[in-house]
């Protein structure tokens, strides 16, 4: 199940579109209307990104009277931080290896 999650997170961050909203909203909600200004589209196209965002559990929104707010939610991006941590983890040490072998390999052609 994690692994459907994290394929959801990652499908929904490679728009750029979807991305841009993200970094957006780390700095605090802001309304569609805001969300929406700096992408060159119409809006129902714009809205639905943030549906796409909201399905992968990225963003929420809440309608008071005609506006709506859109949050970030945490949770998904901890999720994939701690997965890249493990990958970083991962490969560093399989770069250690390579590395040590690499020195052992150059002191046996000495």
């Amino acid at each position: 199940m994690a692994n459907e999650r994290l394929d959801l997170v990652f499908s929904t961050l490679s728009d750029a579109t979807r991305r841009a909203v993200v970094e957006r909203l780390v700095g605090g909600p802001a309304s569609v209307t805001e969300l929406a200004a700096p992408h060159d589209m119409a809006l129902p196209t714009f809205m639905r990104h943030l549906k796409v965002l909201e399905t992968a559990g990225l963003v929420r929104s809440v309608k008071k009277g005609r506006v709506r707010t859109c949050h970030i939610e945490a949770a998904p991006l901890m999720e994939v931080q701690g997965w890249l941590a493990w990958q970083r983890q991962v490969w560093e040490q399989r770069l250690d290896r390579l590395d040590a072998l690499a020195l052992s390999l150059e002191k046996d052609m000495e």
